[in-house]
């Protein structure tokens, strides 16, 4: 009696691959729009990402062009889950005007803020923090319009290609400088005022990532003109930072502090408001 055959375990596994990759060809697809997107939409912005110099106004409308019918593709996609694309693109671009500004803010708050960085330019074209920034306020004003899902992946995107991790539900006031920012993680709930500035490794974060806690504000709240040095940590949702302080680098903090606070590594809260504030200075 002739046996029965066993089956090839390896051609099972490359149909489970094989379905898999059925199943996840749309999801890919998002992420290469994401990509796309981003690069239009600074290409559109600024000048120092686009692909040729010169240009006419009409150059100009076609891009713009372009870029809204990208942005109304990625959101059909089915796992964008987007009920009302057309709605979110009429609500984007009419904002874009006010998204430059806000970048034009931030470039020229980095510029002013590094003596190593010799004009905006420099800053828009080289800078990292300035890149993830523009990133986070292009997918904000997404996440403004109730998209779930595109958002997030633009800001992973700019994750991955510097090393800041910022949430687009974080609400971020106007003139962010980020320095050198490799490391820093901004939460999802996280309330920054205007003015503040964040160095490498700064972490604004959740006491706790229970899911259950996933609807309430479980990031800090940094108020108006607010340094944070390289690898602090600063968590919870009840916590605030009140405006004008200083954190020194390395401090851990889980309570609020008041304005005009300087934090150091020791955990020591005292008035900065004196002539030779030791944390004032440049990294």
């Amino acid at each position: 009696m002739a046996s029965t055959p066993k089956a090839d375990p390896t051609a099972a596994f490359l149909a489970r691959l094989a379905h898999e990759r059925e199943q996840y060809a749309l999801p890919t697809k998002l992420r290469h729009l994401g990509e796309q997107f981003i690069h239009q939409a600074l290409e559109l912005l600024f000048p120092h990402f686009a692909a040729e110099v010169g240009g006419k106004a009409g150059d100009v409308a076609d891009e713009l062009s372009a870029l809204r019918e990208l942005l109304q593709h990625a959101l059909r996609l089915p796992e964008a889950h987007c009920a009302d694309p057309d709605d979110v693109v009429r609500r984007f671009f009419v904002q874009l005007p006010n998204i430059r500004e806000a970048l034009l803010l931030d470039a020229q708050a980095i510029c002013d803020g590094d003596p190593a960085a010799h004009s905006v330019d420099e800053v828009i074209l080289a800078y990292p923090g300035f890149y993830a920034t523009a990133v986070y306020r292009l997918a904000h004003q997404l996440q403004g319009c109730k998209v779930p899902l595109v958002p997030r992946v633009l800001t992973e995107l700019a994750h991955r290609d510097t090393g800041i991790d910022i949430h687009p539900g974080a609400e971020i006031g106007a003139s962010l400088a980020i320095d050198h920012g490799t490391g820093i993680v901004i939460g999802e709930t996280a309330i920054l005022g205007d003015r503040v500035k964040l160095y490498q490794g700064v972490t604004l974060g959740a006491l706790s990532v229970e899911k259950r806690f996933a609807q309430t504000k479980r990031h800090p709240t940094i108020g108006d003109d607010v340094v944070i040095y390289a690898n602090a940590t600063i968590l919870g949702g009840e916590t605030v930072i009140g405006e004008g302080s200083r954190i020194g680098g390395n401090v851990w903090l889980t309570a609020s502090v008041p304005a005009h606070s300087m934090v150091t590594p020791t955990a020591r809260v005292e008035s900065h408001k004196r002539d030779d504030d030791l944390l004032d200075f440049n990294i």
